[in-house]
């Protein structure tokens, strides 16, 4: 290491070691000539390239010469100041010959400069390269950061990525992202947090219990991030969303969906994101069971493969069996399972009378002396007045008879439009046709149409 062309920026003292000045040589020890200092050993002879003690028991430097070494390096590695003296335990400033830049160095308790290691000093931790010289910006392949004042930083840092220039300034995450800068995390042991190379391109850590997103470099993500989750079920579920500040969102949002993810109806679609940040997603429309259907804050919910949750009417299987029936889930706006008696816009956009039961599934049977299947209200056909209409029931079937509203006819005898009777029980099955056992099945019910 060669410390040339160098100016010390010092105020230079009188030295003073003790010692009268010599003249001439008597003994062993230190004397003055002009403005330099000697030493002479016990034959008279200057000593040289030697470390030697003033009578203030400070180390001095005697050069090739024979003359104590002032305002200069030994050794590249200890510095002597204007009086000649070791500096230790102190900062020194260099200015370069011909430059404005100045470089910092520090020397310990023994006189070296702390060279190519870290070093503790004030209760702060300083970086120097193989020169000595104090190093600020990223360091030891960009792991490690330090501010203009040679600091190592901990924590949360807004800096320009390595390799680029950098802003000194500190603001606080999720404050307006600017001039290229990104937050940067870094331990209390200085190191930054990137994620391991087995991880991908993204990894998750811990920061005060919130869970943050990083990229290989260690930059700090927002947005959607396919993050890549084991066993996903659907592709939704390999991305997770983080906010503006960096923090994993959770719970309910309304959002853009991914950009590279299609089939969304809108701009803006809401998720649901579990405590760990994956977003609920369900099969696609129309393949869902009531297994999929869930509950959150007390409201039932059924997701698509998209991670949206469905609205109006929906088919679902009872189950891991081939039944099915209607479950209605509102307006977009609404979204959540639906209960009672409902006016419902099916699939060809024509608007019907509904029943669901209160776990929401389409009702099948005799509610308030109707007759429903899968939740949508049985009608006679126009012009036929009552008509008899067979509803299935696992391997059996019961016909019951309904006027034009979809009113069972109870208790009762009945003529249809043609005069053919029908008598009824009290339940509204039907007993008798023009007073002969019913027998066989009839028409089929009419099932709610289904969004395509």
């Amino acid at each position: 290491m060669k410390k040339k062309g160098f100016v010390v920026l010092a105020v230079a003292a009188v030295l003073t070691l003790g010692t009268a000045t010599m003249s001439a040589w008597a003994a062993e020890g230190w004397a003055q000539s002009g403005n330099s200092w000697s030493y002479y050993d016990s034959n008279g002879y200057k000593v040289t390239n030697v470390w030697k003690k003033g009578a203030d028991n400070l180390w001095r430097y005697l050069n090739g010469n024979g003359e104590m070494a002032v305002n200069t390096w030994v050794d590249n590695t200890y510095y002597m100041d204007s009086n000649g003296i070791l500096v230790t335990d102190k900062w020194m400033k260099f200015q370069e010959s011909g430059s404005s830049e100045y470089k910092w160095y520090y020397f310990g308790s023994s006189g070296k400069a702390i060279m190519d290691n870290w070093s503790k000093i004030n209760n702060k931790w300083y970086y120097f390269d193989s020169n000595g010289e104090m190093q600020t910006g990223w360091v030891l392949d960009n792991m490690y950061y330090c501010g203009t004042d040679g600091v190592m930083r901990t924590g949360w840092q807004k800096l320009f990525p390595p390799d680029s220039d950098y802003d000194p300034d500190r603001v606080s995450p999720g404050d307006e992202d600017d001039d290229g800068k990104h937050w940067y995390y870094f331990s209390d042991s200085g190191k930054k947090y990137m994620p391991k190379e087995t991880s991908g391109d993204y990894g998750t850590y811990k920061i005060d219990g919130v869970a943050y997103c990083f990229d290989s470099d260690g930059a700090l993500q927002t947005g959607w991030k396919n993050v890549g989750v084991d066993n996903a079920d659907y592709d939704i579920q390999n991305y997770k969303y983080y906010d503006s500040s960096g923090k994993l969102r959770t719970g309910w949002y309304s959002i853009e969906p991914p950009e590279d993810l299609s089939g969304y109806e809108g701009d803006v679609e809401w998720f649901y994101f579990s405590s760990n940040g994956t977003p609920k997603a369900g099969p696609k429309e129309g393949e869902a069971t009531t297994q999929n259907l869930t509950k959150i804050n007390g409201k039932t919910y059924l997701f698509n493969d998209r991670g949206n949750p469905v609205y109006g009417l929906q088919k679902v299987r009872i189950g891991s069996t081939s039944e099915y029936t209607s479950y209605y889930f509102g307006d977009k706006k609404t979204s959540t399972m639906q209960k009672g008696k409902i006016k419902v816009t099916e699939g060809d956009g024509d608007e019907e009378t509904y029943y669901f039961s209160d776990s929401g599934r389409g009702y099948t049977g005799v509610k308030d002396g109707y007759l429903y299947y899968m939740g949508k209200l049985q009608r006679a056909e126009d012009g036929v007045r009552y008509e008899p209409i067979t509803i299935p029931a696992g391997n059996s079937y019961t016909t019951y008879v309904v006027n034009a509203s979809g009113k069972v006819a109870k208790n009762t005898t009945v003529k249809n439009a043609d005069g053919v009777k029908y008598k009824t029980s009290s339940s509204g099955s039907l007993i008798k046709v023009d007073d002969e056992g019913a027998s066989g099945s009839y028409r089929d019910p009419i099932e709610p149409v289904w969004k395509e």
